[in-house]
């Protein structure tokens, strides 16, 4: 399955949850939705993920780097950050023994 897919599950103890993001081969992205700011600043800080949305979901701007974790892509798309992907580093080091003329 590919796509937007909504999971719902039963748990005890919010680091559970965090748990079972962190305990795929993916991390594209995550969400919650919660009214605790500290809990949506946990979990933020905490899950393996490229995209993290509090209280909304598929939050994009062109200015955005978007990309995944883990099994989830290669480097980033959008923003600076997807710039790069485009560019290759080069350095040059010359050595000229020539007097300056």
């Amino acid at each position: 399955i590919f796509g937007p897919v909504q999971s719902l599950f039963k748990f005890k103890t919010f680091d559970e949850v965090i748990d079972r993001c962190n305990n795929t081969e993916y991390g594209l992205a995550a969400g919650v939705f919660t009214k605790d700011i500290n809990k949506a600043l946990h979990f933020s800080q905490q899950v393996r993920a490229g995209s993290i949305w509090v209280n909304t979901f598929l939050a994009l701007g062109p200015q955005v780097p978007f990309g995944g974790y883990k099994q989830s892509g290669f480097g980033r798309e959008n923003g600076e950050d997807g710039l790069h992907e485009y560019l290759e580093i080069k350095s040059i080091a010359i050595h000229n023994d020539q007097k300056n003329s």
